[in-house]
């Protein structure tokens, strides 16, 4: 019996020396922290059912973002005069782009809503969408709202709903979609929401000649990250209505605190943005629906370079106050063409003009160079009126001309002239 159970134990002491190698393996394998394939397989290979991942702004950003695009505003630089050789006309460069921002398709007929500061000034106007570019025209604006209405032939793509921006609620979902810093970050998507209604906001605005002032508006507050780039691009709620436009951000770096449309120069506080409503936007965008006719021309005029011997004159020496001169870039004074001289006797003189004026209007088109003036002037026919909007301040040619100091300029005020051209064979 002894024999048999020693036989017996030897036999299963190989088993019993394989289960204890294998247990202390284990136990190693443990403290040296691995990991079989099949523990791997249960923490790794996992799965995700999107359908079961449910949101309304998932449902929002899959729609209301295909309606959301780039502006391009291209401006050709001029050279900059600074009291010298007025009676030089020197071509604009080849227009670039000089700034982006969003916008929002409004209509199934390429209208496209913006703000004014994003097309500003812009010698042409594109739009983007997934790397396509199409010419717009601008066909309305409003600077006061610091709103704008494009039209884009050959745009294809949906037009979003508008909301009733009256109905908006505190605290209700904000969905902001725009472009920041271009194209790179292409219909971003950030949310946050409506933190305060009817916020009266006093800022910087840019009437439509290029001079700053300030103006206050009514607007709505939104915690919803806004950069640049986002402006002209549109606020959703969760049904995809368009409810605002978002416009500016709160930035502490702005002289103790202030709004700003463009790149921050500082730190900034988050998440204090303005956004116009869209009900204050709607009757700028029903009169230009109104007045629909099919697509627009989006191909700019070319303006002569400078004016032959049979064309008519007004008897002035003008120059371009160009975007570079610091008095137009810091937005003290508008763009336009600059009178000089004023010539006795002539018509402008008769007609109220004074040296030092600053032309910014011919006869309802905005004017931004001598070129552009001459374009007018010379297309006036014989004995017609050229209405004329100057701007005018105190000791403003003696600044020019570089004879005065700049903090003596005057506040300045625009005036309504009216002259009538006198063609070569009548006296100036």
């Amino acid at each position: 019996m002894k024999a048999f159970n020693k036989k017996r134990i030897l036999a299963l002491l190989p088993l019993a020396l394989a289960l204890v190698l294998a247990i202390g393996f284990g136990v190693n394998a443990i403290a040296a922290g691995m990991l079989t394939k099949e523990e791997i397989a249960t923490v790794v290979d996992t799965q995700t059912d999107e359908t079961k991942v449910t949101s309304p702004i998932i449902d929002v950003a899959n729609s209301a973002r295909l309606s959301v695009v780039g502006v391009n505003n291209y401006q050709a630089r001029m050279r900059s005069y600074y009291g010298y050789g007025f009676g030089d006309i020197v071509p604009p460069a080849e227009p670039t782009v000089v700034g982006t921002g969003s916008g929002v398709v409004v209509s199934q007929y390429g209208h496209v809503l913006t703000n004014y500061h994003v097309v500003r000034n812009a010698a042409r106007v594109t739009v983007t969408s997934e790397g396509k570019e199409f010419g717009a025209a601008v066909i309305d604006t409003d600077p006061e709202l610091d709103i704008a209405v494009l039209q884009v032939p050959g745009l294809n793509l949906p037009a979003v709903p508008l909301g009733d921006s009256d109905k908006l609620q505190i605290g209700e979902w904000a969905i902001v979609i725009g472009n920041p810093l271009g194209e790179e970050f292409e219909r971003s998507v950030t949310v946050g929401v409506v933190s305060a209604l009817n916020r009266e906001v006093t800022d910087r605005a840019v009437d439509r000649y290029g001079r700053r002032y300030a103006k206050t508006n009514q607007m709505i507050q939104v915690d919803a990250a806004i950069s640049s780039g986002n402006s002209g691009g549109g606020m959703f709620n969760i049904l995809g209505q368009l409810q605002g436009i978002p416009t500016l951000k709160f930035d502490s770096s702005a002289g103790g605190g202030g709004f700003f449309f463009g790149q921050s120069q500082g730190p900034s506080i988050d998440n204090i943005g303005m956004c116009v409503p869209i009900n204050a936007a709607k009757p700028l965008l029903q009169s230009v629906l109104e007045k629909y006719e099919g697509d627009a021309n989006v191909d700019q005029p070319n303006v002569p370079a400078n004016a032959t011997a049979d064309k008519p004159r007004i008897g002035v020496t003008i120059g371009t106050l160009s975007a570079n001169h610091p008095l137009v870039a810091n937005q003290t004074l508008p763009q336009g063409a600059y009178v000089s001289i004023v010539d006795e006797g002539s018509p402008a003189e008769k007609g109220g003009m004074l040296a030092g004026d600053i032309v910014v209007e011919a006869n309802g088109e905005i004017i931004r160079s001598s070129t552009e003036l001459i374009g007018v002037i010379g297309a006036t026919e014989r004995g017609q009126t050229v209405k004329l909007k100057v701007f005018r301040a105190e000791n403003l040619a003696d600044i020019i001309d570089r004879r005065g100091n700049p903090d003596t300029l005057g506040e300045g005020e625009y005036i309504d002239l009216e002259v009538t051209p006198n063609f070569p064979e009548q006296a100036l």
